[in-house]
C-alpha cells in the first residue's frame, strides 16, 4: 500500500462537509496561525528569517495573515514575484524579504525580477544574467549541490544522480563564489531534523572557512518543522550555531510548514459501481484537483476511514486517465450516492497544481475558522475558467 500522509482530521473532524459546494478546498486559517506561530517562534529562538514558500502555497487571499509571522516569502520565478509583491506576502510597501530562484532566468524578466526581488539565486556559477543582477540592487546567491541523497523519492532529491538543480559542491571553486553574497541549497523533501543536520556537516567539511564569505544562507525548505514529532530544538540549536560561527543571516523557506494539516478536499460519490472491486466515482479527480497522489505517488488520508473497516472502496476520480484514483479505503458504513467525502492534508501542492484535463471542474475555495466556525466562500469556477484558457 501506498504511504499515507496526514497528522489526523483535527478540527475538521467536526466541519459539517454540506457546507460547501462540492468540490471544494477548505482552508482552516486557524490551523494556518497555529502553524505560523511555531515558525515564529522557531524564527525568535534561533534567529532565522522564515519564508514563505510560494510555489507550495500561494492563496492570497490569506497573504495577510501569513504577512503577520513571517519574514517574507521565496518565489519560482516573476509571476510567484509579482504575487508576493502585489498580493501583500511581503507587506504592502515592500517591508519583508522576497527571494527569487529559478533555474534558468529568461533574459526579458531580469530587469523586473531584480526590481522585485530583495535576494536573486543562480542555479550555476555561470548562469545567465549573473552579470547583469550584480550590477542591480539585489543580494545575490548561488544554489548548491551538496550531493547527499537523503530524499525519500528520486523525483523530489534535488542531489539526484544528474540533477539540474545547484552546482555540485565537488566542482565549486573560490573563483566561482565572487559575485555571490549568498549561499542557497534546497534538499529535503517533508523531512525531520536528522538529513538537514547530516547535509549541513557535508556542506561544512566540504567549504570549510570559505563559508565566512557569505553575509547570508537559505537552507531551503522540505522541513517538517511543524509537525508533532519534528525535533526543533536540534533545528534552532544548528541555526544558532551556523549564524554565529559564520556570522551570517540563516533563513529557512518551508511550504508545507506552514499549511500542514490545515487543508481539506471535499467532494461527493457521484456514482457506485461493483465489478471486480467495489468502486465509488467521485466528482474529484486526483489527476486534476491532487496531482501529486499520482506523481510522488502517495496515498491521501479520508476523513472516516478506518483500518479495519467493513466496506472496502476504491476511491475513482472524474477524469478518463486509468490510474485516477486516490486509492482503496475501508468505512464503517456503506457510502451512497451523495454521499460527502474529505480527503486530509490538501491545502499544499494542490490549489497550485490544479488543472482542467478532460473539463473537470476546478474546486471552489473556501476559509473556514476553526475557532470560531465563520465560513466564507473566496472562490467558484465556472465553464469559462476551463473555455478561456484554450483559446
Amino acid at each position: 500500500m501506498l504511504p499515507t500522509q496526514s497528522s489526523g482530521p483535527g478540527a475538521f473532524a467536526r466541519f459539517d462537509l454540506s457546507r460547501v459546494p462540492s468540490p471544494s478546498f477548505v482552508v482552516d486559517e486557524e490551523k494556518i496561525r497555529s502553524n505560523l506561530k511555531i515558525l515564529t517562534e522557531i524564527g525568535k529562538l534561533s534567529g532565522a528569517k522564515v519564508l514563505l514558500a510560494l510555489k507550495s502555497f500561494s492563496m492570497w487571499s490569506l497573504a495577510s495573515l501569513i504577512e503577520e509571522y513571517l519574514d517574507g516569502c521565496c518565489a519560482s520565478g516573476l509571476w510567484e514575484a509579482r504575487l508576493a509583491r502585489e498580493k501583500a506576502f511581503t507587506g504592502i510597501k515592500k517591508q519583508k524579504i522576497l527571494s527569487t530562484f529559478c533555474p534558468a532566468l529568461r533574459s526579458t524578466e531580469l530587469e523586473e525580477i531584480c526590481e522585485l526581488s530583495d535576494h536573486l539565486v543562480f542555479n550555476h556559477p555561470k548562469a545567465s544574467g549573473v552579470e547583469y543582477a550584480a550590477s542591480h540592487q539585489v543580494s545575490l546567491g548561488l544554489r548548491i549541490n551538496p550531493e547527499i541523497s537523503l530524499g525519500l523519492d528520486p523525483k523530489y532529491d534535488p542531489c539526484a544522480k544528474q540533477s539540474r538543480l545547484g552546482w555540485p559542491i565537488s566542482k565549486l571553486s573560490e573563483s566561482d563564489l565572487s559575485p555571490f553574497e549568498g549561499l542557497h541549497f534546497h534538499t529535503l523533501c517533508e523531512q525531520n531534523f536528522a538529513p538537514l543536520l547530516q547535509t549541513w556537516k557535508k556542506i561544512e567539511n566540504a567549504l570549510g572557512s570559505t563559508l565566512k564569505k557569505f553575509s547570508w544562507i537559505n537552507l531551503g525548505g522540505g522541513h517538517h518543522c511543524t509537525r508533532s514529532d519534528y525535533d526543533q530544538d536540534g533545528l534552532i540549536e544548528l541555526i544558532d550555531e551556523i549564524s554565529q560561527k559564520y556570522d551570517c543571516q540563516v533563513y529557512l523557506e518551508p511550504g508545507e510548514a506552514v499549511t500542514l494539516d490545515a487543508g481539506i478536499l471535499v467532494g461527493e460519490v457521484i456514482d457506485l459501481m461493483n465489478s471486480n472491486a467495489m468502486h465509488a466515482l467521485l466528482d474529484l479527480s486526483a489527476t486534476c484537483h491532487a496531482p501529486d497522489v499520482i506523481e510522488a505517488p502517495y496515498r491521501p488520508a479520508l476523513l472516516g476511514d478506518i483500518e479495519d473497516g467493513q466496506h472496502p472502496y476504491l476511491l475513482g476520480g472524474a477524469s478518463c486517465l486509468t490510474a485516477d484514483s486516490f486509492g482503496e479505503y475501508r468505512m464503517n458504513n456503506p457510502l451512497r450516492i451523495g454521499d460527502r467525502v474529505a480527503f486530509l492534508d490538501q491545502a499544499h501542492y494542490t490549489m497550485v497544481k490544479t488543472n482542467t484535463f478532460n473539463g473537470v471542474k476546478l474546486p471552489a475555495i473556501a476559509i473556514w475558522n476553526s475557532q470560531t466556525d465563520n465560513l466564507s466562500m473566496v472562490r467558484e469556477f465556472e465553464y469559462e475558467e476551463f473555455v478561456n484558457r484554450l483559446s
